[in-house]
């Protein structure tokens, strides 16, 4: 699999690239917005590891152009940004994941390899077909059950619309934490929250995985 990678600090570009290859993966690094957009487009990748602060168009304008042109491949942003509204920003652009900086290469390789099996959120696509006969609109950010729109909080909108993004897979709580609240949050809120949240939706569509998170299935 081939592994595209923006990052212009040399340093920690050269390690995940070693680390990567001695995975397996065939690893193309740039250091360089508009030379990752130019190599993005020259050839097929399996991937993309965006840092966002960098030389020339930054990773969330490149993702956006990337998803523009129907490039529907899962995304990682590794970044030191922090604030919930540049998560948000990110993960409309068609993100899978955030790794935050700094971090552990070991959990650079289990975020790769979940968003490799993962359903990625697909921005070009304008309604999602859920379970149960919901679908969600990627455009206006409305939930709907048989053509009829379930009102529902700020709150539980960005925790369903993390859920989406990760279909078929496990949504932990500390993913709620970062997408959500981009802060520090008491556990037993996140479980009030997605509580909240399920009895407005139909028996099945969000499953408890007890003791690791919750997801909705394929």
């Amino acid at each position: 699999m081939r592994i595209l990678l923006l990052e212009d600090e040399y340093t920690l570009r050269i390690s995940m690239v070693e680390f990567l290859e001695e995975l397996g993966f065939t690893v193309d690094d740039y250091a360089s917005g508009d030379d990752a957009l130019d190599a993005l487009f020259e050839r097929s990748y399996d991937l993309i590891l965006l840092d966002v602060k960098v030389p020339g168009i930054n990773g969330f304008e490149l993702l956006q152009t990337a998803r523009e042109h129907g490039k529907t491949l899962p995304a990682i942003f590794i970044t030191s940004l922090t604030d919930v509204d540049a998560l948000a920003k990110g993960y409309r652009s068609g993100c899978c994941d955030y790794i935050k900086k700094p971090f552990d290469l070991i959990e650079l390789q289990l975020r790769v390899e979940q968003a490799l099996k993962s359903e990625c959120f697909k921005t070009q696509e304008k309604a999602i077909e859920l379970p149960n006969g919901y679908t969600y609109d990627t455009k206006k950010f409305v939930l709907c059950h048989e053509g009829e729109e379930i009102a529902l909080t700020k709150t539980e909108k960005r925790m369903l619309e993390l859920l989406i993004q990760n279909r078929g897979n496990v949504v932990t709580p500390e993913q709620f934490q970062e997408f959500v609240w981009g802060e520090a949050v008491d556990p037993a809120n996140i479980r009030v929250q997605i509580n909240k949240l399920r009895k407005k939706l139909s028996a099945g569509l969000i499953t408890n995985v007890r003791g690791l998170g919750y997801r909705i299935d394929l």
